[in-house]
Order: C-alpha cells, then sequence, then structure tokens
C-alpha cells in the first residue's frame, strides 16, 4: 500500500520510527515532511498528504503533531479525508472498524514509540466493517 506521512517538528523523531514500521512491512511511503526538528506549522505537510489521498497518489495516511490534535484538525478541512486521533491500540482499530478513517493522527508528545507502533499495526490491518458504519460515514461530508 502507498502510504503518505508527514509531521512537524515534535513528530520528527516518531515519524522516522513509524516510516521504518510501515517500510519493513512492505507499505512504500511518501514523506511530506518534516525533515529536521526545526520548528514548523503543521499545516504545511498535512494539506499536500492529504491532496495526495484525495487524489489517489496515496492509499490512506499518517500525520503527527505535539498533540496530534492540530494536525488532525487540519486534515479533518479536507472532504475526502477522515483522519482519527489515536494514543492506544483500541482507538486505532476502532477508527478503521467503525469510522473507515483513512489517516491515522499520532500524539507524539503523549504516546509510546511502542504504543505508536501497535497503533499504526492495527490501523493498516484492520478492514473497514460497513454494514450500520457505512450509513453513518456516508453523513460525514456536508
Amino acid at each position: 500500500m502507498r502510504i503518505a506521512i508527514g509531521s512537524d517538528h515534535a513528530g520528527f523523531k516518531l515519524k522516522a520510527v513509524i516510516i521504518d514500521l510501515l517500510t519493513s512491512n512492505g507499505h512504500e511511503v511518501e514523506d511530506f515532511g518534516c525533515f529536521n526538528e526545526d520548528s514548523m506549522d503543521y499545516p504545511d505537510v498535512a494539506h499536500p498528504a492529504c491532496m495526495s489521498i484525495e487524489s489517489g497518489q496515496n492509499a490512506m495516511g499518517v500525520l503527527i503533531c505535539g498533540s496530534g490534535n492540530g494536525i488532525s484538525i487540519t486534515a479533518n478541512k479536507h472532504q475526502g479525508i477522515r483522519a482519527a486521533l489515536c494514543w492506544n491500540a483500541e482507538l486505532a482499530e476502532l477508527a478503521r472498524l467503525h469510522n473507515d478513517a483513512n489517516i491515522i493522527s499520532l500524539p507524539a508528545r503523549f504516546i509510546s514509540e511502542e504504543e505508536a507502533k501497535k497503533c499504526v499495526e492495527l490501523f493498516f490491518s484492520t478492514a473497514f466493517e460497513g454494514g450500520r458504519h457505512q450509513r453513518r460515514v456516508d453523513k460525514i461530508s456536508c
């Protein structure tokens, strides 16, 4: 699967860990930045990553900032994006199972590397359940 990834400066180190995990699991990863720990604005990576998913260039994504909130809020401004902020494996699984999320957002300052890896692995290995959840997902876009 082609996966878009991006982070701000707070998520830079965790992003490297997640890229290694995804590539070792056979995914192709497109990195939208940032590329060092210099302070930067998370919308500058979130928007291009989301546009790549909306266009079909990438299938899904991972976005990371300090709290996970700002980058997730930015991502969810895009009509074709359902970004879910996840800080434990159960939330990551439910984001896919019930919400058909196509981006997992991680809070770099509030999650361990091990928990982040569990979240990402579960997110990308869980299929959308559909059924009654499809009706709800269909009502998200306005």
